[in-house]
Order: structure tokens, then sequence, then C-alpha cells
């Protein structure tokens, strides 16, 4: 065989060759310009045991510094129950895919099923999907729903109070699908209302929805009383964004009067593991249902009365009219939408209310002492979760310097006298403590 590792043999190759009338692989190149073709040898290492293998990797990994989180912005360091990945592991869940085929998927189609009620519990909505990427594309399909759901209108409000990451893959989602993306201005860290009010009345029924966070990015609770009835008025639909894991104490997206509300579900327990993968979570009131973009799974009873899970509703347009097609997700994090439901199953809402409850009470001890040392202060006055941004009077990045050097992830900069703080049910006091000593 000319390649090690491809099955066919020099005679099928031949054969295909001459099927589309080359006489050698190159010739497949032959439209790509010589001065862009690589001629050099790759830069390989030599072959290795499985052993020394096993032993560089080791290696590599020791390079890596483990350093005791202090860190957020939409990614948190909550504590992972043992048991998770031992499910994970178990060979029905890390091979199975799309379940077409339900008389042989339900176990998958089960626990989608629960993951749905969890998720629709948490929210307050009436439906959820079976899971998103992660909680910046759930966020953009969001913009693109509500844009599909309108009469007309193609033009979104966003508070400027978002993650800017989440703002950059919105912007880029709704460029390439013509959607326009207005911000709303924030005041002392929190949407300005009156500023959207004025908007809607310049613009009326041009917007198809407006959308926020809670907490938002700078971890600030706000208060969004009347903004589901400003947009309301105009036809529009209300976007919130929000953690997950913070859904346990703060009011539902629900209560705020959302259509849709989206996130990312990594606080549910999925360790950080250098940014990936995470889930996006999508929930929606019933009447956008079938603008939904994925699947949806229900339950049902076969031909024997015994209760079964059946693919329930799930665009047609995602795979056979793709330009008609809401969204084009098909596969999704299915694997990691088992990760937070086996952790919400272990948690019990309990559970989910004490960790948050512990995140919440952190962070403001971790304030609280910041502010005591006489070199920061809060950068906005309003009520924060597990998260606050606080400005310091030195240098912000020699602090971060001396954090790192002591085995602390100590903040996050986001301008260049601040740093945001987070703080999860796994610090406890005494790195707080020692936290604070470096100061």
């Amino acid at each position: 065989m000319m390649y090690k590792y491809f099955p066919h043999t020099e005679a099928e190759l031949k054969a295909m060759m001459e099927q589309v009338g080359i006489t050698s692989l190159d010739d497949l190149y032959a439209e790509v310009p010589e001065a862009i073709r690589f001629r050099g040898d790759y830069n390989l290492p030599s072959e290795m045991s499985e052993l020394e293998v096993r032993q560089l990797f080791e290696q590599l990994g020791r390079q890596n510094q483990q350093l005791v989180c202090f860190a957020g912005a939409g990614v948190y360091d909550h504590y992972t129950p043992a048991v998770i990945p031992q499910l994970l592991q178990r060979s029905e869940f890390l091979t199975s895919y799309t379940p077409y085929q339900a008389e042989i998927s339900q176990g998958t189609l089960h626990y989608i099923f629960e993951y749905q009620s969890m998720m629709a519990e948490l929210t307050g909505m009436d439906i959820s999907n079976a899971s998103m990427y992660d909680g910046t594309t759930a966020t953009a399909e969001a913009v693109m729903m509500a844009v599909a759901a309108g009469k007309k209108q193609d033009k979104v409000l966003v508070s400027s109070t978002l993650d800017p990451k989440t703002m950059a893959v919105v912007r880029t989602y709704a460029h390439f699908h013509h959607i326009g993306i207005e911000t709303i201005d924030a005041r002392d860290g929190v949407t300005d209302f009156s500023h959207l009010q004025q908007l809607l009345a310049q613009h009326p029924r041009e917007y198809a929805a407006v959308l926020v966070q809670q907490p938002n990015f700078f971890g600030i609770i706000e208060d969004y009383s009347g903004f589901a009835d400003a947009i309301h008025s105009e036809k529009g639909l209300l976007i919130v964004n929000s953690v997950a894991a913070d859904l346990a104490l703060l009011k539902t997206p629900a209560e705020w009067g959302a259509d849709i509300a989206v996130g990312d579900g990594q606080s549910l327990g999925i360790p950080m593991q250098f940014g990936g993968p995470y889930v996006g979570y999508m929930c929606c009131t019933e009447k956008l249902i079938r603008k939904m973009p994925g699947r949806i799974v229900g339950k049902t009873l076969d031909s024997r009365g015994q209760r079964a899970f059946v693919l329930t509703l799930q665009a047609r347009e995602q795979h056979i009219r793709r330009q008609k097609a809401t969204s084009n997700i098909c596969s999704n994090q299915s694997l990691m939408a088992l990760f937070v439901t086996i952790y919400m199953s272990l948690m019990g809402k309990e559970g989910l209310k004490e960790a948050a409850q512990l995140s919440y009470a952190g962070a403001h001890y971790l304030c609280d002492q910041l502010l005591a040392t006489g070199h920061f202060q809060l950068a906005y006055q309003q009520p924060f979760f597990n998260e606050f941004v606080v400005c310091y009077d030195g240098d912000v990045d020699t602090l971060q310097q001396r954090f790192t050097q002591h085995g602390f992830f100590g903040g996050i900069k986001v301008a260049d006298d601040q740093l945001m703080f987070a703080v999860t049910e796994k610090r406890t006091k005494e790195e707080i403590d020692t936290l604070i000593q470096l100061v």
C-alpha cells in the first residue's frame, strides 16, 4: 500500500483516478499556486511506544501551573462530584450519537428528556431544547430565533453589560444573517432602562428583541422590571442570558417575563478544562416552540403501554432545506447535557441552593477583605452575586504576577486599574485570607 493507514490498494486508487481523469493524486492540487505549497519535510517527532507517549504527555502536563482560581467571566471553578466522570465513561454514553432510532436510543432519549425537564424548571420556562454547543452560540441562536419570529423586524437591542465574548459571537452571527445589532447604554454598571425606552420610542416596531444578562458581565444583579413590558409593547421578545447555577437563588428568566432564556451550563459542575467542552441551554415559551433550533425529546407510551421516549420535534429544514432553516445546528453537546443532568440529580434543589449561597457568601467576604486593605474600592455600588469588580490603587499587572507566583489566579484584568474577582463554593476562608495577605 502507498499509505500505511489507508484501506485502499494501489489498484483501487488507480481506478478512482482514471474515473476522474487524473494520473496522480498531486493532480488534485494542480490549481493550488506553487508559491503557497509546502514542499519541505514535516517537523514530526520519531515514533514512540505507548509507554513513551504516556511519559511525554505526563511531562507536558507537569508544565501546567495549577492555580487556585479566583477568576470567572463566564467560566467558574465549581465542585464536580466524583461519580459524574465515572458514569460518563460508560460506553453507551461515550459512543452514542444522534438518537434517530428511538427503539435503540431509549437511554440517550431518557436523559435528554430529564435534562430538558430540569432546565425548564431551573429557568421557569415552558420548553427546553436538547442543549446547544455553549452559552455564547446559544445566545446568538436566540437572536436569530427572535428575528425569525418577528414581523419584518431585523434589529436587536443588546445591553452593553453583556459579556464581551458573547457580544462578539452575537455580532458575528448577526452580520452574516443581516441582523442589525444596537447597544443599550449602561449607567453605573447596569443597563440604562431610560435609554432602552428612548430607543424603542425613536424606532417603533423595528426591534425583534432585547437581550440582557443576569447577573451581568460585572457580576451585578440587575433589576429588569419593566423590560419585558417595554419590548412586548413593540411586538418584540425579551432574551435573558444567565449563568445556570445562579438561577438556584435568583429570580428566573420567566419571572422577569423573558420569552427566551439562554446561557452556559458550565457552572453546573463541568470542570473548566482549558475552555471546553461546555454546554449551552436554551428555553422558551410554548408559543415559540416551532422557532426553536435543535431538537426536543418527549415522553409517550409504546404499543404495550410502557413509557417510551421519542424525538418529539425537530425542524426538518435543518437537514433538507438548510437555506430556509432558523438554524443549522444538528448534533449537540449531548454528553455534556448528560453531565449537568447527573450533577443536578445529585445536588438536588437544596444542594444547588447551598452551592450558590456559599459562592455568594465567599464573594462578599473576599470583597470586604479587599476593601479593608485600603487599596481597593468597588467599581460599582450595585448588588452582586459571586463576582465583582474593584479598582486598585497600584499596578494591576504587578499584583497579578504576585498572585500567580504564590499559586493564585487572582482575578481578571478588565481595565488598567480594575480587577474582576469570582468566588465559588470551592474557595475556602483560608484561601481567601492567604490571597489578601499578598496584597
